[in-house]
C-alpha cells in the first residue's frame, strides 16, 4: 500500500467496503470544536474528492455505513513505546464501517491523515484491513527559513501545514531573524516582505485545527546582521566591522550580540513582547547558533577572564529567564554548547536542545549522547539538504534524515526537526523540498517501516497530483543528478553555487566558491551533469498535474532545473575562456546572457504566485553572471581542470 509514514503495523483482510455517496461521520462527544472544525474539514475533503459526501453527527442512529471516531482510555500502544502513546491509535475498515479508536486527540489527526491516504489511494472501494500505530518521536517538526530573500505567502504556508498534517507533522516552525513585521523597525524588513502579526495568526489558528503547534522561532544573539546594519542598533553589536574568517576566503560581517551591552535585553524583550502574542504554542525556539563574533570585541575582556563558552552560558540563562517570565519554555541551537561539554550540565533543566548537522555522517550519537545525560528533553535536528544546489541534494538528505532518527530513537530524543534552509539568498523553491519533507516525516512516525520507494507513488498522488507519475520521479532524479560531477562539497552541489556565486572578487561567504568549480570538475563530468537535467526537464513537460498547486509545483521544478542546468553552460563558458577558445566563448556567452534574461523574467513572473515582497533577494546572481560573460571573464583560480 501506497501509505507515508507506513503504519506501524498494518494486516490486511478479506474483502472490501464500498463506500456509498453519502455516509455519516460520527463524532466523539469529548472532542474540542477546534478540533472537531479541523477533523471534519478534512475528512469531507479527502471524501469529497472520491464521490462521497460525509455527514457529521454526534447522534447514534442507524445508516448503511459510518465512520467512527473513538475515545478510549484503554492503552494503544505498549510500555515500550510510552514517547509515542498519546499518538497511538487504531483504524479498522470492515465490510459495513471504518472506526478509528485513539487516546488523545494527536492520535485522531495521525489516523485522519492514514485515512485520507486510503481514500486518495483506493477511492470508494476501501480494503478491509487493521491497523495499529504510533510514533518513535513525540514531537516531530518542519522548519522553514523565511529570512533569506523567500518569504512564502500566507496561502502558500496554509497549503503547506494542510500537505504536513498528511505527512503525520505535528510542530511547525519559521525560522525569523528579521522578518517578522515589527513595529518601529520597519527600514529594517521593508525590503524583504516581512509576515505580519495577522498573517501569523491565522497561521497559528489553521495549524491547532490541524493538530500542528506552529511554534514562534526568532533568533536572539547571532545571524542578526540585517539588524546590525540598521544605524541605531549598531552599537548593540559585538564587532563594529567586518573581519576576515579564518582562511582569508570570505569576510564575516556583524552579526552577533554583544551580550554584555545594557541595551541588549531590552531589545530582546521589545522583539519577544511584540511576537509572542500571536503564537499559540508554550514553546519558543530563541536561535543562539553560531554566534561567530563572541570574544573579538565588546566582550573580548569578559570571555578572556571568564571564558567564551561561560560567557555564552551566562548569556543564554539570562534569555531563558525572560522566556520563562512569558510563559514559553525555551528551545535553542545546542552548537555552541557542544564546544564546552563540561556546561551542558548547568543548562536550566528546562531548556530543549535543537542538535543539528546535515551531513550524512553528521555525528549525531554522540552529540544526542551528550545531551541525553544532562537534559531531560533534546531534538535531533537534520535538514533537507536544498540550500545551496537549486534542485536538491536528495542522497545526502535521506542518508541525513536516517542517522539523525537512529541517534535520536537510541538517546530518546524528544523531538525530530527538518531544518530546511536558505543559505546563499534562498533560490530553491519549496517544491524541492517535498521529497525529504516526505522522507523525514516518515524516518520520525516509524524508521522501520520506512521504505523510500513508496515516496515517488505518494507524492505524485497527495502532492503533484500527476497521474503520469512523471513530476515527483522527475524531483528524485534531479535531486540525485550532482552525482554526475563526481565532486563533493558540504551543504552545496556545483549546480546551487556556480550560478548563485557573489560577484567576482566580492567577500560574501555563501557560494563562495562557485566561481572555481569549473576548474575543479572535469568538462566531461560537466556535461554528463548536464545531460542528467536536461533528461529530467523532458519528465517535467511530460506531466500532466491535476490541479493548480500541482501545475505550480511543476514550474517551480522547471524554474530549479532552468538554473541548475545553466551552472552548467557557465562552467563550460569558463573552460573555453581558460582554454583560451575564444569563439567557442564568445558565442556561448551571447546565448548565455539571452537565456539568463529569459530565467529572469519568468522568476519574476512566478515569485508573487507564491511568496511576498520582491525577487532581488533571490535573484540577484543573473545579473552577475551577465556580467561575468559580457566582461568576457571571472576571477581565474589555479589548476583548470581539463
Amino acid at each position: 500500500m501506497n501509505l507515508l509514514p507506513c503504519p506501524r503495523h498494518l494486516q490486511r483482510g478479506a474483502g472490501w467496503l464500498l463506500l456509498p455517496k453519502r455516509a455519516v461521520l460520527r463524532l466523539n462527544d469529548s472532542l474540542p470544536p477546534q478540533a472537531v472544525r479541523g477533523i471534519v474539514r478534512r475528512l469531507r475533503s479527502a471524501a469529497n474528492e472520491i464521490g462521497v459526501q460525509l455527514a457529521p453527527t454526534r447522534r447514534s442512529r442507524r445508516v448503511a455505513v459510518s465512520i467512527s471516531l473513538v475515545e478510549t482510555r484503554h492503552a494503544l500502544a505498549p510500555r515500550s513505546a510510552a514517547a509515542g502513546a498519546a499518538e497511538a491509535y487504531t483504524l479498522t475498515i470492515k465490510p459495513g464501517d471504518i472506526t478509528i479508536v485513539f487516546r488523545e486527540i494527536g492520535g485522531l489527526h495521525a489516523a485522519i491523515a492514514t485515512l485520507r491516504q486510503l481514500f486518495r489511494e483506493y477511492g470508494r472501494r476501501l480494503p478491509c484491513l487493521d491497523i495499529r500505530d504510533w510514533p518513535d518521536f513525540p514531537r516531530r517538526g518542519v522548519m522553514l527559513d523565511v529570512s533569506r530573500g523567500r518569504v512564502p505567502r500566507l496561502e502558500t504556508l496554509l497549503g503547506l501545514v494542510d500537505h504536513l498534517a498528511d505527512f503525520k507533522i505535528n510542530e511547525f516552525q519559521l525560522y525569523i531573524e528579521h522578518t517578522f513585521a515589527y513595529r518601529g523597525f520597519r527600514p529594517v524588513w521593508k525590503d524583504w516582505g516581512a509576515l505580519t502579526a495577522g498573517e501569523i495568526v491565522k497561521l497559528d489558528s489553521r495549524c491547532r485545527e490541524l493538530g500542528i503547534d506552529l511554534v514562534p522561532n526568532q533568533n536572539s544573539f547571532g545571524h542578526l546582521r540585517q539588524w546590525l546594519e540598521y544605524p541605531p542598533l549598531k552599537a548593540l553589536a559585538e564587532v563594529a566591522e567586518p573581519y576576515d574568517n579564518a582562511d582569508g576566503d570570505f569576510l564575516r560581517y556583524p552579526s552577533t550580540l554583544a551580550p554584555n551591552h545594557p541595551g541588549t535585553l531590552p531589545f530582546l524583550r521589545r522583539l519577544y513582547d511584540e511576537l509572542l502574542p500571536n503564537f499559540s504554542s508554550r514553546y519558543f525556539n530563541v536561535g543562539c547558533d553560531e554566534t561567530w563574533d563572541l570574544g573579538r570585541g565588546r566582550s573580548k575582556a569578559l570571555c578572556e577572564r571568564k571564558g567564551k563558552g561561560r560567557v555564552y552560558l551566562d548569556f543564554l540563562k539570562k534569555i531563558h529567564r525572560e522566556t520563562s517570565a512569558r510563559g514559553r519554555q525555551m528551545m535553542f541551537w545546542g552548537d555552541i554548547v557542544l564546544h564546552y561539554p563540561e556546561l551542558i550540565g548547568e543548562l536550566p533543566k528546562d531548556v530543549i536542545a535543537l542538535d543539528w548537522g546535515y551531513e550524512a555522517a553528521h555525528p549525531f550519537d554522540r552529540e544526542a549522547s551528550l545531551f541525553s545525560r544532562s537534559l531531560p528533553r533534546f531534538y535531533v535536528c537534520p535538514g533537507t539538504s536544498t540550500w545551496m544546489t537549486f534542485i536538491g541534494r536528495h542522497d545526502n538528505a535521506l542518508a541525513n534524515l536516517r542517522a539523525a532518527a537512529a541517534a535520536g530513537c537510541r538517546h530518546g530524543a524528544a523531538g525530530y526537526l527538518i531544518t530546511d534552509w536558505g543559505d546563499g539568498g534562498h533560490p530553491q523553491p519549496l517544491a524541492v523540498s517535498y521529497l525529504p519533507y516526505l522522507a523525514g516525516a516518515s524516518l520520525s512516525w516509524c524508521a522501520q517501516s520506512f521504505d523510500e520507494n513508496l515516496m515517488v507513488p505518494v507524492l505524485n498522488r497527495d502532492i503533484f497530483c500527476d497521474p503520469t507519475g512523471q513530476l515527483a520521479r522527475a524531483a528524485l532524479a534531479l535531486g540525485l543528478a550532482h552525482r554526475r560531477f563526481r565532486f563533493t562539497e558540504p551543504n552545496a552541489t556545483p549546480f546551487g553555487t556556480t550560478l548563485a556565486a557573489p560577484p567576482s572578487g566580492s567577500p560574501e561567504l555563501f557560494c563562495r566558491n562557485g566561481l572555481k568549480n569549473h576548474s575543479r570538475i572535469p568538462v566531461g563530468n560537466v556535461r554528463a551533469a548536464l545531460s542528467e537535467v536536461e533528461r529530467r526537464r523532458v519528465n517535467l513537460r511530460r506531466s500532466r498535474p491535476g490541479t493548480r498547486t500541482g501545475r505550480i509545483l511543476a514550474r517551480e521544478l522547471e524554474m530549479a532545473a532552468r538554473m541548475a542546468a545553466h551552472s552548467c553552460k557557465f562552467m563550460l563558458w569558463q573552460q573555453a575562456v581558460a582554454s583560451g577558445k575564444r569563439g567557442q566563448a564568445r558565442r556561448l556567452a551571447e546565448k548565455g546572457i539571452r537565456e539568463l534574461r529569459g530565467i529572469g523574467e519568468d522568476f519574476n513572473a512566478l515569485w508573487p504566485v507564491r511568496n511576498k515582497g520582491t525577487p532581488e533577494k533571490c535573484s540577484a546572481f543573473l545579473s552577475w553572471r551577465m556580467a561575468d560573460y559580457r566582461r568576457g571573464r571571472t576571477t581565474e583560480p589555479q589548476g583548470f581542470a581539463r
